[in-house]
């Protein structure tokens, strides 16, 4: 029945099957797994007895932490768990090369095929690849074991689960390779052994650079001819560069092919994401022996201090937010349909650039993203803190990103760390290393570092292209209203440094609601209202808007997720800075707000839907219009005193008295022929008094 089973795969894979690729064969390899969470007494690799008893079916994406992590704080199980497959492979792949590709793994993974060692990873978020054909029984069951380790080590970053979750498991998918002798190299780095340079952008024309990586696993050198052909989007052939060598067996060798795009069809963001095809195929005896397809957005990136940012020689507008990957029940064992469900909020709130934190995510999500226009950072996850003995680790994952990630055109930044700090020192001289690496293997590409601090000259500060900071005005530290001096003094201090607001919010518990605000608010108290992360957010992006020496702003988050080791604002094991809760189910008003400030679709918004029990008669009604002035009706009754708030989307009617019991508020906007409506209910039962802590923390501390 295995055999079966497997013939079935090759004929799929070889006619219509999943990913179609001439020559080499690419399919999936996450179904018929089985999963053991340990700790073993003895090491499970060497006493087969330990193999007996219960085993868990499971399908990859898996993880062991859905749960535990998500609904208590530091109680989750982190450590080793198992996963066993057993497969038949057949004699045809005689003289074939095999590879396990895995997605990602949490976070130290071994790979065993028929008790060998194929292969090691250390890192939770880039792909790795191990070459398994000798470790192979042809024409017989196979067994493949991967011992996963999602214990915070000192020397794998991140060096602990403080910021977030490291969620244990396979957690992406795992494919199975199978190449001829000679190929474009599957274990460099994971990559796609392929790297797309292009200079001197402009409307007129493009260099562009195709380095292919090529192995030879036989004992001679091997006749070949490589091929590299662009492709327009719609499929007509743009150029073409072939040439034949011999292909030594020492060594991983380097090709080089060079193209010059008259008027070239740029990629401009979201108004126009076009792509062209990179097709790299390796061809023997006048036959395709492999072949490896490549996305190309011909773009240039610019950053101006002082001025902004520039896509292809013009301003462009950063509308930034965050996107931690987990979900509510999933962890971060995630489909391809829950990549899409968030890009798609992501693209309906109106973002133009993604900051993928705090770790490097799914690469179907970048892909996605050089297709949607989307502008992201990518990053590795050096976080909250450093020991002394991450560099190597820090460094490969690093590498890793880069050259898996390479041909992205959405990716315009590499981020080498986030908030970390003492000792000053030695996080310098860390930066400083990852950022020649960076600049080493993409000099094309900005780098960035965050600081949690406000402040320009802290000691490892300046260590990358851009410096980023996280600032939470109102929520860690001063008053909301700090923002702006805070701005202006490093406009008037600092107007050469580029600089970022790469984190900035508040959190807001849905089942927390209040009129009483303050300018700042005690976040180590547990009543995180929705109403003060929505005064945030208002005050907060009306000065953002107006400083373009902050060249691109980030807010924190987009989504609510896991944060294992803390309880606040009333709930365990949770961030809720999201402007969609972590079951993806509720939109909070800060959604709207950024929707209509950057938006095209239509907004009409009244906020504080969810703060219906009124605690005053006389209130403030808020509503947010980007198709013009609103007329509102509370309980049919037209308002008058209508004044603008914080931007033009922003309208406030003042003092507006609520009747007793149930009140009805209707908001009319009649533009173009047609008309919108938006709808709400407050009660009123009488006049309510709550005191809200708030204060005015001294000592500058950005959180997670």
């Amino acid at each position: 029945m295995r055999k079966l089973s497997y013939l079935i795969i090759v004929c799929l894979c070889l006619c219509s099957g999943v990913i179609p690729l001439m020559a080499r064969q690419v399919t999936a390899f996450n179904t018929g797994w089985q999963f053991k969470k340990g700790p073993f007494a003895t090491d499970p690799m060497r006493a087969a007895s330990q193999w007996d008893g219960k085993w868990e079916t499971v399908e990859i994406p898996h993880t062991w932490n859905a749960m535990d992590m998500q609904v208590q704080s530091g109680s989750f199980y982190e450590g080793a768990g198992y996963y066993r497959k057993t497969q038949f492979f057949p004699h045809d792949l005689e003289g074939k090369r095999v590879f396990l590709r895995f997605e990602g793994v949490g976070a130290c993974a071994e790979v065993y095929v028929n008790g060998k060692l194929a292969g090691t990873h250390k890192g939770g978020y880039s792909a790795f690849a191990c070459e398994i054909g000798t470790a192979l029984k042809l024409g017989a069951e196979n067994e493949i074991i991967v011992k996963a380790d999602n214990k915070a080590r000192p020397d794998v970053i991140p060096v602990n689960q403080n910021l977030f979750g490291v969620y244990g498991g396979i957690y992406r998918p795992v494919w199975l390779i199978v190449t001829e002798q000679n190929n474009i190299t599957v274990t460099d780095c994971a990559s796609p052994g392929v790297y797309i340079t292009q200079k001197d952008v402009s409307k007129k024309s493009a260099d562009i650079t195709v380095k292919v990586k090529l192995d030879n696993a036989g004992l001679q050198p091997a006749a070949v001819t490589l091929e590299n052909t662009i492709y327009t989007q719609e499929g007509q052939k743009v150029g073409t560069h072939s040439r034949s060598f011999d292909l030594s067996p020492q060594g991983t060798q380097t090709y080089l092919s060079t193209f010059k795009l008259k008027n070239p069809h740029l990629w401009q963001g979201r108004k126009d994401p076009y792509l062209y095809k990179v097709v790299c195929r390796l061809m023997a005896d006048g036959k395709v022996i492999d072949e490896v397809v490549q996305p190309l957005g011909v773009r240039k990136y610019e950053i101006v201090a002082g001025k902004g940012f520039f896509l292809n020689g013009e301003k462009y507008s950063m509308y930034g937010v965050t996107r931690h990957q987990d979900w509510w029940g999933l962890g971060s064992a995630l489909k391809n349909e829950h990549h899409d469900f968030d890009l798609a909020a992501i693209m309906d709130v109106g973002a133009t650039t993604v900051r993928f934190a705090h770790y490097q995510q799914s690469d179907y999500l970048y892909s996605r993203c050089d297709t949607l226009g989307l502008i992201i950072w990518a990053e590795i996850p050096c976080v909250n803190r450093v020991t002394g003995y991450e560099t190597e680790n820090a460094q490969s994952q690093l590498r890793e990103l880069i050259r898996q990630s390479f041909n992205h055109p959405s990716i315009y930044v590499w981020g080498l760390h986030n908030e970390v700090y003492q000792p000053h020192e030695y996080t310098a001289a860390l930066t400083r290393s990852l950022h020649d690496l960076a600049k080493t293997e993409d000099p094309d590409r900005y780098t960035v570092s965050v600081n949690g601090y406000g402040h320009m000259d802290h000691p490892v500060n300046l260590n990358a292209d851009i410096q980023g900071m996280n600032r939470y005005f109102g929520w860690y530290e001063k008053k909301i209203q700090d923002i702006k001096p805070w701005v202006e003094q490093l406009e008037k201090d600092y107007p050469y440094q580029k600089l970022m607001l790469t984190e900035y919010g508040a959190d807001a518990n849905l089942a927390h609601q209040t009129e009483y605000l303050g300018d700042a608010l005690n976040w180590g108290k547990p009543f995180y209202p929705e109403t003060f992360q929505t005064k945030t957010h208002e005050y907060q992006w009306s000065i953002i808007k107006d400083h373009p020496y902050i060249i691109a702003s980030y807010l924190w988050n987009m989504f609510d997720f896991a944060v294992p080791m803390w309880t606040r604002g009333g709930v365990p094991a949770r961030n809720m800075k999201g402007l969609i809760t972590f079951d993806r189910k509720t939109k909070k008003d800060s959604y709207f707000w950024y929707k209509a400030n950057w938006s095209e679709e239509p907004v009409l918004y009244l906020t504080q839907r969810r703060n219906a029990d009124r605690e005053k008669r006389t209130t403030a009604v808020t509503v947010y219009s980007n198709i013009g002035t609103p007329k509102v009706y509370l309980n049919g009754q037209e308002l008058s005193g209508i004044r603008n708030g914080y931007t033009d989307v922003h309208y406030v009617f003042d003092n507006v008295s609520l009747a007793d019991g149930k009140n009805i508020l209707k908001a009319v906007v009649s533009t173009k022929g047609k008309e919108y409506t938006d709808e709400i209910e407050w009660n009123y039962s009488g006049e309510k008094n709550r005191e809200i802590d708030s204060y005015e923390n001294k000592n500058e501390h950005s959180g997670f």
